[in-house]
């Protein structure tokens, strides 16, 4: 007799979690686990079916670029009903571990109903967000990548799911190119190249957050 595989979720290997109520619309959630700590921030109601799951950069970040957009990206989507997983990795800048965190997360999601997903990453977290969009197969309605790195994006062809590249013109450490070059990778998706930003897209805080919060929530209105 085979054992029954076993979910991401099952996989962390989880010896205790805790959750606090922060405000009506935001749960901060830890899983202790012997390999790290996975922190969630999760906006919006447990019950929603369609979550947005964000993914920081290489040191990690539950704020995201663009002066907090995840924070924001959150309040704003859960008004709509629509949940967000702000996921801390166990282990920044470990690619493999840090997508199964981000599946991880999903799988928790799942279980109150989501069946529904765009996967948003920055920079190390482009990376990322392609490679969970690829594990969540059918569930996954987009990927979002801001100023993404290539490393990491080889089987972006095996994405199903529409592909969004934003890169700052200005990006002082990855050339907007190498969106280019996930595009080609993936063969498909929208790159566009934002002027007078750089890899935090500072400068254009608020175009980013409009392009982002417009383009998930079209994801989410198709059938």
């Amino acid at each position: 007799m085979t054992d029954k595989p076993r979910s991401p979720l099952e996989l962390l290997d989880a010896l205790a979690v805790q959750e606090v109520e922060i405000d009506a619309d935001l749960r901060h959630v830890e899983i202790y686990t012997m390999r790290g700590l996975l922190t969630l921030l999760w906006h919006g109601p447990r019950s929603a079916g369609d979550v947005v799951v964000t993914c920081g950069g290489g040191m990690g970040s539950l704020l995201g670029p663009a002066e907090g957009l995840y924070h924001d990206l959150g309040r704003q989507l859960a008004a709509q009903g629509i949940g967000t997983m702000r996921v801390g990795y166990r282990k920044p800048n470990d690619l493999s571990r840090c997508v199964h965190d981000v599946a991880a997360a999903a799988d928790l999601a799942s279980r109150g109903g989501a069946r529904r997903f765009v996967v948003v990453g920055h920079s190390f977290g482009g990376a990322v967000a392609v490679q969970a969009g690829v594990v969540l197969g059918e569930h996954c309605r987009g990927v979002v990548t801001l100023a993404t790195q290539s490393a990491g994006c080889e089987n972006a062809a095996e994405l199903t799911a529409p592909l969004l590249l934003l890169h700052g013109a200005g990006d002082e450490l990855l050339p907007p190119e190498t969106s280019t070059v996930v595009q080609m990778l993936a063969e498909q998706g929208e790159v566009v190249v934002i002027p007078g930003t750089g890899h935090l897209f500072g400068e254009a805080s608020d175009e980013v957050r409009r392009r982002v919060f417009d383009w998930v929530t079209d994801r989410f209105d198709d059938d």
